[in-house]
């Protein structure tokens, strides 16, 4: 299944982005690998070294990768993973908190920035043309559902590339985050997140990390709450009730965004490690990555690799997401097993994709 992560200045026109040559592998770009925003690079520590809203997650060794027929290609093969103790938010980061961040560093978001052609060009085929000066705007992708089904195939039937769109207006420049001071800070790109965690003193998770506190100390079952299916019993997770993407029944309690904390923690007490928005991960993505650290011993730490390849976009570098978010569902996707890995460029903003830091 292809992402349904788009790089929203190619989502205007034919979605021609992903009729791209997939056989061919992308050459290593330094330069756009490294990319940063320079606000992100002048990012200085606050000072603040408090493990408040933390919770400590003890280390340990488990079997990483995919738990059942729903596993994709890129969560297998299954491999041993040691990881050391950390500390973890026990939820996603809110507007709250990214407000008190732009505030006292004057941050300006991916969302909140005029594209860059020359650097956005590195992460096409060859020879697409430059778009016009109108679709090079300050904007962000936002989920429009429609009001009856569509081809799942077709990701323009519910993703609109909206100026103004960003973590403050989050639906657009009409919109406003009064009132949701407790929801997950949203239309945050990995350098957005990369750059708050330089503030707080935190990072971001490894994906090895991550995977390791969703499943909440359990061994070797799909969802950070067990075996038990999402629609099943009570509701476990801010999810998608219903078909995709036209019919949300709301049987969660939310249509869509949810504040933090709505829904029952896991073994380790952490909140929404399954739904609402998706989290980056510290990690490069590449497709074949597991097969490259599988060793009988088990690998310590792992970094993630040292380049990015999806061969669904041979040519977008791209970093490691994982939990699901409110718009996941079994027929579509199964974000919140715990072993699901998605993708999205690092400079890309939705309007499902926030983070959590780890010291």
């Amino acid at each position: 299944m292809k992402p349904y992560f788009l790089k929203g200045l190619f989502f205007i026109g034919a979605l021609s982005f992903f009729s791209c040559n997939q056989d061919k592998k992308a050459t290593d770009n330094a330069d756009t690998l490294k990319v940063q925003q320079t606000s992100a690079i002048q990012i200085k520590f606050s000072g603040d070294t408090s493990k408040e809203g933390m919770v400590f997650i003890p280390g340990g060794t488990f079997l990483m990768g995919g738990d059942n027929a729903q596993a994709d290609k890129d969560e297998y093969p299954k491999h041993k993973v040691i990881v050391d103790a950390y500390y973890m938010d026990e939820h996603e980061v809110t507007n709250a908190q990214f407000q008190k961040f732009v505030d006292a560093t004057g941050y300006v978001t991916t969302a909140e920035t005029k594209p860059d052609w020359e650097q956005l060009k590195k992460q096409v085929p060859p020879g697409t043309p430059k778009p016009d000066e109108s679709q090079l705007v300050a904007a962000s992708l936002v989920f429009t559902p429609p009001n009856h089904p569509v081809d799942l195939n077709d990701y323009s039937q519910w993703w609109s590339w909206v100026q103004g769109a960003n973590w403050k207006h989050p639906s657009g420049p009409d919109s406003d985050i009064k009132g949701k001071e407790n929801y997950p800070a949203v239309h945050i790109s990995w350098d957005d997140a990369s750059a708050y965690c330089k503030w707080t003193g935190k990072r971001l998770p490894t994906e090895a990390e991550w995977e390791f506190a969703a499943r909440g100390g359990m061994k070797d079952k799909i969802y950070p709450w067990g075996d038990e299916g999402i629609a099943v019993g009570k509701a476990k997770a801010n999810s998608w009730d219903g078909a995709f993407p036209n019919a949300n029944s709301g049987r969660d309690g939310f249509m869509d965004l949810a504040p933090v904390k709505q829904f029952a923690p896991n073994g380790y007490k952490l909140y929404d490690m399954a739904g609402n928005v998706w989290e980056w991960c510290s990690d490069w993505y590449r497709n074949d990555y597991y097969q490259s650290v599988t060793k009988p011993e088990g690998v310590k730490n792992p970094q993630g690799p040292a380049d990015s390849y999806d061969p669904d976009e041979p040519y977008a570098p791209k970093k490691v997401a994982r939990g699901g978010s409110y718009m996941c569902n079994d027929s579509y996707c199964s974000g919140y097993r715990v072993a699901r890995r998605m993708k999205s460029s690092y400079d890309s903003g939705l309007s499902n994709m926030g983070f959590r830091c780890v010291r």
